[in-house]
């Protein structure tokens, strides 16, 4: 069995969120070193990864015991949820973490069920007992340090950009030069620009806490996945790490520290004859090895 018992409520909160956002199921893949939370869309345009090391949480037990007398043994256990049943135990992380004293989560394979308690304040216990589908865990194909352009920026200053795009902005480009930084709206050859809003931001590059730009680039990728990152990084106050190539090829938000890491990789668009011949997404995730 595994159980856990949270140090920060609200930051795994913000994690099931964030992933939400990618698809309608996720992966949850614990290992000896920790709990990943994987998704992937249904175009594997776009992959997310969250993954906590056992040491952010007050108790991590990666083990299955047959028999009390026996030798533990290391179990794995990669699992498929449907994220609807899994959100509305983490409704609202902030009230949460004020309601909520503790949080456990045990697995059992015999019965494929992952039962969620949380342990809230005057003695109310609250239990969620969840179906699982066995699976193959995912690991997307992506070699980030291969990237000639990485930008690192505080998370605050990427939220404070993307604030000012609406709601109803699909996708958004990011060009990048050795002089600067641009955020700018994406609209298609036939948009009516009378009745559009269009946003533009440039950036120096004195605004990034690393600025490596190897070439001049113009990638265009989807912003609904970008927000639930930069919701997640909210709660955890790293900043962000940007890895990209030029246009078709994946590019990757990713954030790090002691206790967990995260990433975003998003397929961009092509450029016109580079779609015709390439038609397929540029982000691929695929089964990961055992």
């Amino acid at each position: 069995c595994i159980l856990q018992c949270f140090l920060s409520l609200a930051v795994f909160g913000r994690a099931i969120h964030a992933i939400a956002r990618i698809s309608d199921e996720f992966w949850f893949d614990p290992v000896e070193k920790g709990l990943a939370l994987r998704s992937v869309n249904s175009s594997r345009s776009a992959y997310a990864c969250v993954f906590f090391s056992s040491m952010f949480f007050q108790h991590y037990c990666w083990t299955a015991v047959s028999q009390p007398c026996q030798q533990e043994q290391h179990l794995s256990l990669p699992c498929k949820l449907i994220i609807k049943s899994v959100l509305p135990v983490f409704r609202c992380a902030n009230v949460l973490e004020r309601n909520v004293e503790k949080c456990s989560i045990s697995t059992n394979p015999s019965d494929h069920h992952i039962t969620f308690q949380l342990l809230c304040r005057h003695g109310v216990v609250k239990t969620y007992n969840l179906t699982f589908q066995e699976c193959d865990p995912l690991q997307a194909v992506f070699a980030k340090h291969m990237c000639p352009n990485i930008l690192r920026v505080h998370s605050r200053l990427l939220a404070d950009v993307m604030i000012h795009f609406p709601t109803s902005q699909e996708e958004i480009t990011l060009s990048v030069t050795p002089m600067k930084v641009c955020f700018k709206s994406y609209t298609e050859e036939d948009t009516d620009f009378s009745r559009t809003m269009l946003t533009e931001i440039q950036l120096s590059p004195e605004e990034f806490d690393y600025f490596q730009v190897g070439v001049d680039s113009e990638v265009t990728f989807c912003l609904k996945e970008l927000r639930g990152l930069l919701a997640f990084s909210e709660a955890t106050s790293v900043p962000v790490s940007i890895h990209f190539d030029r246009c078709g090829k994946p590019i990757a938000f990713s954030m790090e520290d002691l206790l967990l890491e995260a990433s975003f990789i998003l397929a961009t668009l092509c450029e016109a004859e580079e779609e015709a011949a390439s038609p397929g997404p540029a982000c691929c995730p695929r089964p990961r090895d055992r």
